[in-house]
C-alpha cells in the first residue's frame, strides 16, 4: 500500500503509549492498532484531527505517500 502510517513513530516521539492515546481519543486499542498497522481502509477526518491534537502534530507527520 502506498500510504504509510507513521503513528508509532509519533507515539515514540511524544513518549506516549497506544493505550494512552486510545483513551484520549475515546476509541479501543484494537481500532488504534488496526490504524497503526496500516490495515485500516480509511480514517475519518475527525479521528485524524483528534490524533493530531493529542500528539500535537500535523496530518503529514502521521500519513506518508510512497510509490510502490
Amino acid at each position: 500500500m502506498p500510504i504509510i502510517i507513521n503513528l508509532d513513530v509519533m507515539l515514540a516521539k511524544r513518549k506516549m503509549q497506544s493505550k494512552e492515546l486510545a483513551e484520549k481519543l475515546g476509541i479501543s486499542t484494537v481500532n488504534l492498532s488496526v490504524l497503526k498497522t496500516g490495515k485500516a481502509k480509511g480514517v475519518r477526518f475527525d479521528t485524524l484531527e483528534a490524533i493530531c491534537k493529542a500528539l500535537e502534530c500535523q496530518p503529514g507527520d502521521i500519513l506518508e505517500y510512497k510509490e510502490e
